[in-house]
């Protein structure tokens, strides 16, 4: 087996010889011949690998890709008549192209056909404007990968599911055929190569290899330089204390920082997929310290990294180990009643499911208020995710976990990036292996390569029952320990925060979910995504928000009569919260501290 290699440090990727001015094909040859060498024993032993494993190959995000495609061509030649229109409407454009390209060249002014969509960041550099072949290869991708998307959602006779899955599959062949993605079609590239004489292509066989080996043989993009982070020692170091633990959380409860604190104190359920430090990164961008530091006494939950032995742990479970006997070991420390809850993402899943079985149960005035962040409750159009979380892949994905008794984190890594392949696959390819450049150190990119596993009852529940057949948001279709779930019964005041460009958690299905709860409550959206539109700190001057004191059922409607605010969210959802702090107590000490934050369990890889 390889023997995987240390990463270059970001500064041997900055050559301080005098760059080439011409490759030297013969130098090239040799490190390209080295190069294959090395990877010739990983090829194999992932090919070997794949061939033994069958939860592998069944544990593939395109595994109906086939199928998918033979009925969609079967649909779409059904009708001849529209294959000829639709093959003279591309050729029509190709000679538009041509006579756009001919008007340049002969030194008429002319405007670009095909633009990119805004925010697409591959043809930022100049020769792609200024340069007519370059102009010319943009222009006839964007043109071909626009008219491919059309050809899909145009044809008639497609389910909307299957319309969804053979679009999402188009993009990500248009996305990987991209001329950026190329040596000979990339101006970057071209000019790197030339500058540096060809080391910046055996720089990047380099990277290669080494991803390869960091994934024994099979392909695992680094995406920051993962030396640079360590929790607990420069990310997740807001102060504080694990008070409390069982077999799936630890409790951390965080020192006050203020003269006095609010009486309600604050619990924070965060998501099990990937961990809780996402809230908690530098001092500059920490949501806990800021929440701290505003007078609120800060408890999280740091879910353990599951393996095997969790196999077992259903959403029962993480239900009463993670958020009730976080409440009940709150209630003692401070001697308050009732606590605040804010929860993320499936945390907010798992908080309306919580408290709707504590209405049920008549013990609702434990929770004082809830604020929900990117959180689904009606899983109906939950995005792009719903095309991995068929019966097919819920069957591959329960095959697996039977076998290993947990689903790997690596494998959600990846389902996460496919959903976003230009920011987090080819943006790093060309980065990485073509420009021959050390990924630069991020800490939410570190963050999002720490995955965490998924327990094999939980995980096929969650998929089955709010994915697949969407139970949470019927009237008592869900059932937990007997008790039916109907989260039109929460009552608790509310905040509900989305961010517009949610990949995960979508906002407009979120919204459905805030129209179900009967309760006082509030929705706002922030710019970006989900991720960056929730770790947004007020210093950093960045994006904006929307609220409205509207509670249309319709998200567009609401949207119209939304007002646009400057900043962080994060200030909005403080002014909300000041009617449930309880008034002002003296600063809670933290006792009986089982170890110092940010704990052991989120150390687990």
């Amino acid at each position: 087996m390889a023997t995987a290699m240390p990463r270059k440090s970001n500064d041997s990727a900055r050559s301080t010889k005098e760059p080439k001015q011409a490759i030297d094909p013969v130098v090239l040859g040799h490190a390209l011949s080295d190069a294959m060498e090395r990877a010739i024993p990983l090829l194999q032993e992932y090919m070997e690998r794949r061939g033994k494993d069958v939860t592998m190959q069944a544990l593939d995000p395109m595994i109906n890709l086939q199928e998918r495609f033979t009925s969609f061509m079967a649909v779409l030649m059904s009708n001849p008549r529209r294959v000829v229109e639709l093959q003279l409407d591309y050729w029509n454009q190709w000679a538009n192209l041509w006579q756009n390209t001919f008007q340049k060249l002969s030194g008429e002014k002319a405007e670009d056909l095909y633009k990119p969509e805004p925010g697409d960041r591959r043809f930022r550099s100049e020769e792609w404007n200024e340069n007519i072949l370059f102009d010319f290869i943009k222009q006839s991708y964007l043109m071909t990968s626009g008219w491919m998307h059309r050809v899909v959602r145009s044809t008639e006779g497609l389910s909307p599911e299957m319309t969804e899955q053979i679009d999402f599959y188009t993009r990500q062949f248009a996305d990987a055929m991209a001329p950026t993605n190329f040596v000979l079609t990339n101006p970057d590239v071209l000019r790197e190569t030339i500058r540096t004489g060809g080391e910046n292509l055996v720089n990047g066989l380099e990277n290669l290899l080494e991803d390869m080996e960091r994934g024994h043989g099979e392909l695992k993009i680094s995406t920051t330089d993962y030396e640079v982070f360590r929790p607990g020692k420069n990310i997740a170091v807001t102060k504080g204390a694990v008070v409390y633990q069982n077999d799936l959380m630890q409790l951390i409860q965080y020192e006050p920082t203020t003269d006095k604190v609010n009486k309600t104190p604050l619990l924070v359920v965060a998501p099990w997929i990937n961990k809780y430090y996402i809230l908690d990164l530098r001092p500059e961008n920490s949501l806990v310290k800021w929440l701290v530091d505003q007078g609120h006494t800060v408890f999280m939950v740091s879910w353990v990294n599951p393996q095997q032995e969790h196999a077992k742990k259903n959403f029962s479970d993480y239900m009463h180990e993670g958020v009730l006997d976080s409440l009940e070991q709150i209630k003692k420390i401070t001697g308050e009643k009732s606590v605040n809850v804010m929860a993320y993402c499936i945390g907010g899943t798992l908080l309306a499911i919580t408290l709707a079985w504590l209405k049920e149960r008549g013990m609702e005035d434990t929770v004082k208020s809830i604020t929900m962040l990117t959180t689904l409750i009606d899983f109906e159009k939950a995005g792009e995710l719903k095309l991995f979380t068929d019966i097919k892949q819920i069957e591959a994905m329960e095959k697996t976990m039977e076998q290993h008794g947990v689903l790997s984190g690596d494998y959600l890594q990846k389902t996460f990036a496919l959903l976003r392949a230009n920011d987090m696959i080819w943006s790093f390819v060309i980065n990485n292996y073509l420009m021959g450049k050390e990924p630069f150190p991020f800490d939410l990119l570190y963050w999002n390569e720490d995955s965490t596993n998924m327990p094999c009852a939980m995980h096929s529940f969650y998929l089955r029952n709010m994915y697949l057949e969407n139970k949470l948001i019927k009237p008592e279709g869900l059932e937990i320990d007997g008790v039916k779930i109907d989260v039109r019964d929460i009552d608790t005041p509310a905040y509900f925060l989305s961010t517009r460009e949610d990949h995960i958690a979508p906002w407009k299905a979120t919204y459905s979910g805030y129209s179900a709860f009967t309760g006082p409550k509030k929705f706002t959206l922030s710019a970006s995504g989900h991720v960056a539109g929730i770790v947004n700190p007020p210093a950093a001057g960045k994006y904006c928000y929307w609220s409205s004191s509207e509670n249309t059922p319709s998200p567009e409607k609401w949207l119209e009569h939304a007002a646009e605010t400057k900043g962080s969210w994060w200030t909005d959802w403080q002014k909300w919260a000041e009617d449930f702090t309880g008034g002002k107590t003296s600063p809670r000490e933290i006792v009986n501290a089982i170890e110092q934050a940010p704990g052991s369990y989120v150390l687990k890889k």
